[in-house]
């Protein structure tokens, strides 16, 4: 591999697909980024009425505070860049490898809401491939952060392509926004397509087995 994800992950901060961040977006600790949420949250709950010295209530903004930078927005930290396990293809498997209803939850960026979702990850090997489970992961990573579906499709096929030296790569990303069920117009229903094909996968044949092999 020529890139280390650290690396992978500066391209992707350098390039329109980065979640938008500031310059200083890493200058603080966690711990104190945690401190920080949590009087805030507070304030929030103040302004809504809420009696935080209630025993059910009066641990909540801590909680939150925890919560958003340790597990929903995780994803925002670098450190948390999953590290690949790459192998030698020696046995010189050169056709679609496909990790399917890898399970997710993220959170729209416009009202800080759940999105909820599954996506297939699919590539086709060169001279290395990846230990499963890091599929999962790289998915997970780049969903815990606010998010568009169109822009996490996109950010998990370029760190796949680039990481795993191949241009042949395939996301396909299927979710449910809560901003669409539980606000607004209130449609339990639907749910958001995205995809994103590169390489062989352009290719209408590769495509439709593809989805073959999903369905």
């Amino acid at each position: 591999m020529k890139n280390s994800v650290k690396d992978i992950e500066k391209l992707l901060m350098n390039s329109n697909l980065n979640t938008p961040l500031r310059s200083d977006a890493f200058l603080m600790s966690d711990e104190e980024k945690v401190e920080l949420i949590a009087e805030k949250f507070s304030e929030i709950m103040n302004i809504l009425g809420l009696d935080l010295s209630d025993d059910s209530l009066k641990d909540t903004p801590k909680r939150v505070a925890k919560m958003y930078v340790k597990e929903i927005f995780e994803g925002l930290n670098p450190d948390n860049l999953p590290k690949l396990s790459l192998f030698e293809n020696k046995y010189g498997y050169n056709y679609i490898l496909l990790e399917k209803n890898i399970h997710f939850t993220s959170t729209c960026e416009h009202h800080f809401l759940p999105i909820v979702g599954k996506a297939h990850v699919a590539y086709i090997p060169t001279d290395k491939v990846v230990g499963l489970s890091k599929l999962n992961r790289v998915v997970k990573y780049f969903a815990k952060r606010p998010q568009v579906q169109e822009r996490l499709t996109l950010q998990i096929a370029e760190f796949l392509q680039v990481s795993l030296n191949t241009e042949h790569v395939a996301v396909i990303i299927d979710a449910e926004h809560y901003c669409i069920i539980s606000r607004g117009i209130e449609d339990i229903k639907s749910s958001t397509v995205t995809s994103e094909f590169r390489g062989k996968f352009q290719d209408f044949d590769v495509q439709n087995r593809l989805m073959q092999m999903i369905l």
